[in-house]
């Protein structure tokens, strides 16, 4: 898989409490691929005991 640089968009992120950046579903789908770090939004439904 080729995983390349996406480029953040407006509407593709929205920050924590803590100011951390929570990527949108939006994106996941624009990025094109699961990078298994279990993120909030994650369209492709990961789960590491499966």
């Amino acid at each position: 898989m080729n995983k390349k640089s996406t480029p953040i968009e407006e509407g593709d992120f929205y920050l924590s409490e803590k100011g951390y950046k929570i990527f949108t579903e939006k994106y996941h789908l624009k990025r094109g691929y699961c990078c298994q770090n279990k993120c909030k939004n994650c369209p492709y439904g990961y789960n590491k005991n499966t």
